[in-house]
């Protein structure tokens, strides 16, 4: 059976759902290191189910321009309100707490600043520039938002030179009023197709879950749309929850269908695919990245 249905009530996770847990160790010394340097984590405000196993393997995403977020997004964990104004030294804390860690490669993204002029593109690029400073050799992926679709601050963070620049599609055109409604299919895709236009050396990246309520067919129509835009690294993992409070899942998909979309996607020409259910945006980001073509990651 390829999908289980929801059943309403019912809280019961399918086998294949495995949530690590994990105290002490290399977890704590993580976490304690980026909380000692007032940072902030994806990982961890976005309640992600991967933090634990992350933490261990000395990885995190870096959570940057503060952790209230100016959009509510109905899969979203992170807290929505106004933001603080951004901190001049969070670049630098950055930078420094991935040189305590000896992180080889890092993984930037923010909340969503649409109160800021720029969206928060400068201070991607200073966090950017600050790594390069800090760490020799380091590889940078960000993971940003849609800056309002506007060139100019997508040029801002490409013009300091992540390895990869990532936007996520996160669902299927018919839901993106319901689940993410301040923002936009189209802008979505015309800012990774202005990435893939004007990085050149940059590797162009998205991600979607699958879970939402979209069809098969319909995925395979973001599928293509983000290959039209130039996208060639992709995510594609199953939606969990965050709460009681936010979408609920509308199914639970089975690892095997889970193929079944990695092979779709790589016969569409993508080149590296991560698919699987605890398959996350930036889960073992390193090693899509450094993958040979045609790679496939499950998870």
């Amino acid at each position: 059976m390829s999908v289980v249905d929801k059943k309403p009530g019912k809280a019961r996770l399918p086998s294949w759902i495995r949530v690590r847990v994990g105290t002490g160790g290399a977890p704590s010394a993580v976490a304690g290191a980026i909380g000692a340097a007032g940072l902030h984590t994806v990982c961890a405000s976005a309640h992600c189910p991967n933090q634990s196993e992350c933490f261990g393997r000395g990885m995190a995403t870096f959570l940057i321009l503060g952790d209230r977020c100016t959009r509510r997004c109905r899969f979203c964990a992170v807290e929505g309100g106004q933001p603080a104004a951004p901190d001049p030294g969070e670049a630098g804390r950055v930078a420094a707490a991935a040189a305590r860690l000896k992180l080889r490669y890092v993984v930037v993204t923010s909340v969503t600043r649409d109160d800021l002029p720029d969206g928060g593109a400068g201070v991607f690029a200073e966090t950017i520039r600050a790594l390069r400073a800090a760490c020799h050799g380091v590889r940078v992926e960000v993971l940003t938002p849609d800056f309002g679709g506007r060139e100019a601050d997508i040029d801002t963070v490409l013009d300091a030179q992540p390895e990869v620049f990532n936007h996520n599609l996160e669902t299927v055109r018919r839901l993106q009023r319901t689940i993410r409604p301040q923002a936009d299919y189209t802008r979505s895709l015309a800012v990774l197709a202005h990435a893939a236009r004007r990085g050149r050396e940059v590797v162009v990246k998205s991600g979607v879950m699958v879970g939402l309520g979209e069809s098969d067919d319909e995925l395979f129509e973001a599928l293509g749309d983000l290959h039209a835009a130039g996208c060639r690294a992709l995510t594609i993992g199953q939606y969990l929850s965050p709460s009681p409070a936010h979408e609920p899942v509308a199914r639970f998909v089975a690892p095997a269908l889970f193929e079944e979309f990695r092979a779709h996607a790589l016969r569409m020409g993508f080149t590296a695919v991560a698919a699987g259910p605890m398959v996350r945006s930036s889960y073992n980001a390193e090693s899509l990245f450094s993958a040979p073509a045609g790679i496939a990651h499950s998870c």
